[in-house]
């Protein structure tokens, strides 16, 4: 490896950082705002892909500031890990910013101005986590992190915006301080806090219950961003936010910070033969196969589409740290080399799959204002585009063959079955077929359901049989369950308003949108009208929303046909040989 003094990883952070300034000098003219981030967006991710060649030739660009604390270099450097998630960021946060003028616009959303100001500082602090050179330069982003999303988590400005802010902040600082206190604990052991592919090697050495200690500390910490139970409960609440936001959160930065983190614990500070020999491996994807199982439960039950792709972030995050920590928990060898393989490569996968399903939900609320799975009988028709990449990505989540999300679990499945973990690998069975029983109800109604025929099923809180069930219970005298598919008597709008089960959102008439507004919020009610054809041309949404939508889904079909010419899996390869020594 090759350090290359530069300065582009720091210009890389910079340069979203200091667009917020021209972002709020531009308030109240929103078209030269919104020139200012895109031309921020594609500078940041032109810096970044320029480091990509050197990196994958085995060159590392470090930009050296000065003395964080004695023997504690303020450095940033750009790595095969820190490029993983630094260009993920940078593409992402570019077609996001696309996305965000369509459906700020299109909501006529108050304080646009710093809504956008606060997203580049957001993806500024995410690009420091991702090329943060050790663990007190890490924490110093980290926290940026959290302040810069604040925000935007309680952009709504109501009750239920604001509580969800503080709970957020509660979470994510609680988490900060237990990342703080396992960096200095490690500095103690080790006398450094830099990271080193394979680990720091004084840690191994060091006493194991000191080390077992700080390896607890770092995971809690980023356990919080990451959504490990049973810290998960923030993210969930933090839907009262925009829905680029949540794909913000979900997709881009806060959560992948957290995984992030672990990776950067796992394989660069202790290294997973330390990890393996302080027995932290196996208890770490203990927790990750009971989270991404139990969250995938969950899910079932959620109504609200953006709650159950919230627990399926929560479910999905769990696929990486499950990769990394049986990683470290084998002998080192192929199967060890391929569950890191594949909860590395899970990283950008999942993003493009959760940021177009998080778009789809966003497009859907816009047009159509409906955010609930039992109202979406049909919404095909209406949305034909947004509905067919929506059923792309659901396959990717599901693990189907040609999608992004088919190779980062043969990863997995293959690392746990070769390495004899077979109690993961039927977590990871168990949990793909959840998958497709949450995701493909709402295929289904879009496509092959009317508003007038559909069956509210399979949310758990329905009888068997579903809406029909209910019906014909009711006629013969008994009492179904009121505002099923929902966790209390009202559900919250993706814009975070309360609306009561039996509120309608509008007038009677179908709007611009061509949404019949007189549905029933619950679903236990017979919805009543059609939707509006608007055909396979675009005419569902503005292209500012469509655009971003179709590319991140087209995203998810690249990683899954040709994953070898993708330059992420190339990346994740240069990161595991570096790390154990074995190629795949």
């Amino acid at each position: 490896m090759t350090e290359i003094a530069s300065l582009r990883p720091l210009a890389a952070v910079l340069v979203p950082a200091v667009a917020i300034l021209p972002i709020l000098a531009s308030r109240g003219r929103q078209n030269v705002r919104e020139v200012w981030t895109l031309l921020a967006a594609l500078s940041a991710l032109g810096i970044v892909a320029s480091m990509v060649p050197g990196v994958l030739a085995g060159d590392t660009y470090v930009s050296a500031v000065g003395t964080l604390v004695p023997g504690v270099e303020f450095a940033v450097q750009a790595d095969a890990l820190g490029v993983l998630f630094g260009l993920l960021a940078s593409l992402l946060w570019l077609v996001t910013s696309f996305y965000s003028i369509g459906y700020m616009r299109g909501l006529d959303e108050h304080d646009q101005t710093r809504y956008f100001a606060a997203f580049a500082g957001s993806v500024a602090a995410a690009i420091g986590v991702a090329f943060a050179s050790n663990l007190l330069v890490l924490f110093v982003f980290y926290e940026l992190l959290t302040v810069a999303t604040y925000p935007l988590v309680s952009h709504d400005e109501t009750d239920e915006a604001r509580a969800a802010g503080r709970k957020y902040l509660t979470y994510t600082f609680g988490g900060g301080v237990a990342v703080l206190a396992g960096s200095v604990l490690v500095y103690l052991l080790a006398g450094t806090t830099a990271f080193a592919p394979g680990g720091i090697e004084a840690l191994a050495g060091s006493d194991p219950t000191l080390a077992r200690a700080a390896f607890g500390l770092l995971i809690l910490g980023f356990g919080v961003k990451a959504a490990l139970m049973p810290l998960h409960s923030w993210l969930p609440d933090a839907m009262v936010a925009p829905t680029p936001v949540s794909g913000l959160l979900h997709a881009v930065a806060v959560v992948k910070s957290g995984v992030f983190g672990i990776a950067r614990v796992i394989l660069e500070v202790f290294g997973p033969e330390t990890v393996a020999e302080i027995g932290m491996g196996i208890p770490l994807a203990a927790v990750a196969a009971f989270t991404l199982t139990v969250a995938s439960v969950i899910a079932l039950r959620q109504d609200n589409l953006k709650r159950r792709l919230a627990f399926s972030t929560v479910s999905q995050l769990s696929y990486i740290v499950l990769g990394l920590a049986v990683g470290a928990a084998l002998a080192p060898g192929r199967a060890s080399a391929y569950a890191l393989v594949g909860g590395l490569l899970h990283i950008p996968a999942h993003a493009f799959m959760k940021l177009t399903l998080f778009f789809c939900a966003g497009a859907i609320h816009v047009e159509t204002h409906t955010d609930d799975i039992s109202d979406m009988a049909g919404i095909g028709e209406r949305m034909p585009l947004t509905m067919a990449a929506f059923g792309v990505a659901s396959l990717g989540m599901a693990g189907i063959p040609l999608l992004a999300g088919f190779v980062s679990k043969y990863f997995l499945l293959i690392g746990t079955v070769s390495g004899g973990q077979l109690v993961f690998t039927a977590a990871l069975l168990v949990s793909g077929i959840l998958n497709i029983a949450y995701f493909w109800p709402v295929v289904y109604a879009a496509f092959f359901e009317s508003k007038g025929e559909s069956d509210g099923k399979p949310l758990l809180e329905h009888v068997l049989g579903g809406r029909f069930a209910e019906d014909e219970l009711a006629t013969d005298g008994g009492h179904p369950e009121e505002n099923s598919g929902s966790d209390d008597a009202e559900h919250v709008d993706a814009g975070g308003e309360h609306v009561d089960g039996d509120t309608t959102v509008d007038g009677g008439e179908h709007d611009e949108h061509g949404f019949a507004d007189d549905h029933e919020g619950d679903h236990g009610h017979e919805p009543h009208g059609d939707w509006e054809s608007r055909g396979w041309f675009g005419g569902e949404s503005t292209w500012f929303m469509l655009g971003p939508i179709l590319f991140a889904a087209t995203g998810s079909i690249v990683l899954g046909v040709v994953p070898d010419t993708a330059v992420f899996l190339r990346i994740v390869r240069l990161i595991v040989a570096a790390t154990t020594g074995v190629s795949v």
